[in-house]
């Protein structure tokens, strides 16, 4: 039997590469008031609480990146893609807390 299909991790500088080049829709699945303290420019909200994968918004052919603050509900909310048929495999490795570990800016407030 075959493992579970993997999910792609992407580094701090990766995701600011793609950002930058606007190749990605950056989708921060923390709950409202984390993402309300800091968050990386351009990403969208979507907690992982209420988490939908039919309900994230159109990528317009971006490829989709989720993020946490430390990689695992990112990655939770990856296998949740997963197993509703939606092919968004792909999250920041480490979160938030890598990107600022990275020297990488985010928006307070």
């Amino acid at each position: 039997m075959f493992g579970a299909p993997k999910t792609t991790d992407l580094t701090p500088q990766q995701v600011r590469a793609a950002l930058d080049a606007r190749e990605v829709l950056l989708i921060d699945v923390r709950e409202p008031a984390e993402f309300a303290v800091e968050r990386i420019a351009g990403a969208l909200n979507v907690p992982l609480s209420t988490f939908n994968p039919a309900a994230l918004p159109d990528a317009g052919g971006k490829t989709v990146v989720l993020q946490c603050a430390g990689g695992k509900r990112s990655a939770m909310a990856v296998d949740q893609c997963r197993k509703a048929g939606q092919a968004i495999d792909t999250h920041l490795a480490g979160g938030l807390a890598a990107w600022k570990a990275a020297g990488l800016p985010t928006v307070a407030g």
